[in-house]
């Protein structure tokens, strides 16, 4: 079995589930390349009394979808046991079949069932969805020695079919488990594992660039360095990342180009923008249509739903998040550049600046439990988010996190990614100060604001050093 790098509290759950006295019905969810096959057949060693993967539709746009899934779902029948001579004519017959497998294999020891890339299999009028009602309620959740585990990437399909379905399947499933990205300390073990050497500065970076996807970073090369990877793989004219965008958004939405509109849009602006703006901006329809969209954007992890600090609870924005898709829109799409070598010959350019800048702090909020534990507060009640100035004046200002604390202190965060110390000068403090105090009228706090400062390496002690209440390092991002 393969060293599986992280996942921990998700392979406790798979252990306590797969010894339980009963059957269970897991849906493991999550964005696409974010390993959840992997995690599934490498915990159980690929032992599975029943295995299958739906095909892509991709591959098979304009055959008959049904007939070649059904037949793809009769060979894997076949490659465990099936005593069945003929291919199954619809899904009923399809599941009856995988019934009769498993029945031949007996209750005296627990079993595995294991079917892949769900949502692929429940094609235009095929009544998938009835027979795997018909299959878990008329007969698997009545053997207490199965297990079933199901998986999809079209997360939206997942959540709206299987999780919080109103039809046959509400509340069937015994455990729902989504797979999120890898934190950064997950990602520095899997440096570690495949015997990358790269320091924790150039991994930050590196998870600004692929957003701790474990299918992404398989691709980095050992004997290269970052910015040789970073060539390689996105700015080569065959690079392994340079076209995976389309392939990304087609494989998960079976009409991709609103969706793809919808991301386009969100990251022309790093705060996001409302429903009604997106609706106005994009021409999608400002009721169901869109609602989809965002809600489905929003569970597949590419796009993250908030609200100001006292603003309206119905003023909600919308912002992407993914952070492989913000990189590609930024350097590939939007900026076209033929260079195979444009990141090794703009490293220390004002735009690759910038762009770490604002990058670092979307990593922030990623890792925002991490830095509430790295200053002692990991258990207090807290609301993080950001705040924007309302007044339509000069005096207008911006906090990018804050992290509203049950016990009456506010800590406002800055974040700042450097190649040494942050150096606070003359300048930047009367900033700083002018931001404060216009939050503290605005809002008319009567918490103490704590300043708290997250940046790579640490601060530079001077005369403007100690307007710093609390000094976050990137270290602390890393902790498991």
């Amino acid at each position: 079995m393969a060293t599986i790098i992280g996942r921990k509290r998700e392979q406790e759950e798979l252990y306590r589930l797969s010894h339980s006295n009963k059957a269970e019905f897991v849906a493991v969810y999550g964005r696409r390349r974010v390993g959840k096959t992997y995690l599934i057949r490498e915990y159980f060693d690929n032992q599975f009394d029943f295995y299958h993967t739906a095909l892509s539709p991709i591959e098979l746009e304009g055959e008959r979808l049904q007939e070649k899934q059904l037949q793809s779902f009769y060979f894997s029948l076949k490659r465990y046991g099936a005593d069945s001579t003929h291919q199954p004519t619809d899904w009923i017959e399809a599941f009856e079949m995988l019934i009769a497998l498993l029945e031949k294999k007996g209750t005296a020891r627990r079993l595995r069932v294991f079917i892949d890339e769900l949502p692929w299999m429940d094609t235009p009028r095929s009544g998938f969805i009835t027979a795997l009602e018909h299959f878990w309620n008329g007969w698997a959740a009545g053997q207490s020695h199965l297990m079933l585990v199901v998986c999809g990437s079209a997360t939206s399909w997942m959540s709206d079919k299987i999780i919080q379905t109103k039809g046959g399947l509400y509340g069937r499933t015994t455990y729902e488990m989504h797979l999120a990205p890898f934190t950064l300390g997950e990602c520095e073990d899997y440096f570690k594992n495949e015997g990358i050497v790269m320091d924790r500065y150039d991994q930050l970076q590196c998870y600004m660039i692929m957003g701790g996807i474990p299918y992404y970073l398989s691709y980095l090369n050992k004997g290269y360095s970052l910015a040789q990877n970073i060539d390689y793989l996105f700015f080569h004219k065959e690079g392994k990342l340079r076209h995976e965008f389309d392939r990304l958004y087609a494989s998960l939405f079976t009409s991709p180009d609103n969706y793809v509109k919808v991301v386009r849009l969100l990251a022309n602006r790093r705060e996001g923008y409302t429903r009604s703006e997106i609706a106005k901006a994009t021409g999608i329809s400002y009721g169901g249509g869109l609602t989809n969209i965002l809600k489905s954007l929003e569970v597949s992890d590419f796009i993250m739903s908030y609200h100001y600090y006292h603003h309206s609870s119905r003023e909600v924005y919308y912002k992407l998040t993914d952070l492989y898709t913000l990189f590609y829109l930024y350097f590939i799409d939007k900026k076209g550049s033929n260079n195979p070598n444009f990141w090794s010959d703009n490293l220390l350019s004002p735009s690759l600046n910038a762009w770490r800048g604002i990058t670092f702090e979307e990593v922030c909020f990623v890792h925002r439990n991490k830095i509430k534990e790295a200053l002692g507060i990991g258990s207090v009640q807290t609301e993080i988010s950001p705040w924007r100035s309302q007044a339509d004046t000069r005096e207008r200002a911006q906090i990018d996190m804050l992290i509203d604390r049950a016990d009456r202190i506010i800590n406002v965060c800055e974040m700042k990614f450097t190649a040494t110390d942050f150096l606070i000068d003359r300048r930047y403090d009367v900033e700083l100060r002018r931001k404060l105090e216009v939050f503290a009228t605005e809002t008319n706090q009567r918490k103490a604001l704590h300043t708290t400062l997250v940046t790579t390496y640490g601060l530079t002690s001077n005369e403007y050093s100690n307007r710093i209440q609390r000094v976050v390092t990137m270290d602390a991002l890393f902790r498991q």
